[in-house]
C-alpha cells in the first residue's frame, strides 16, 4: 500500500491495515510464533479462501512474511515482519480492554 493511499487519521490507518476480525486474529496467532496455513485455519476457523485473501493482504502491506520451502508437498510458513511485530502493544491493549469490558458487564 502506498502512503498516499492511507487516510490522514492515524487511527483510520490502523483500521485500514488490520480493521477486519480475520486480520486481527491472524496477527494475534503470528505474534506468538511462526505458523503454517493449516494451523492458522484451525485456530481462526475461517474458510481457506478468506484466510488466503487476508494473508495476501497482510503480506502486501508488509505486516507478515511468507516463506515457501522447496519440498514435496510444499511447506509454507507465515511469520510477522519487524514492522508487523510492532503491532504487539496494540493487540495487547485490545486484549486488556476486552478483559476489562467483560468484567464490567452485569
Amino acid at each position: 500500500m502506498k502512503k498516499s493511499d492511507l487516510p490522514e487519521c492515524p487511527v483510520a490507518t490502523v483500521l485500514t491495515l488490520i480493521g477486519n476480525k480475520w486480520n486481527v486474529l491472524i496477527i494475534r496467532d503470528l505474534l506468538v510464533g511462526v505458523k503454517r496455513f493449516g494451523e492458522l485455519q484451525r485456530s481462526i476457523g475461517c474458510s481457506q479462501k478468506v484466510l488466503t485473501d487476508n494473508l495476501r493482504e497482510l503480506e502486501t502491506n508488509g505486516l507478515i512474511s511468507r516463506k515457501v520451502y522447496p519440498e514435496v508437498p510444499p511447506r509454507v510458513e507465515y511469520s510477522m515482519t519487524k514492522l508487523g511485530a510492532t503491532l504487539s502493544p496494540v493487540l495487547n491493549a485490545m486484549a486488556t480492554w476486552g478483559d476489562e469490558y467483560k468484567k464490567n458487564l452485569k
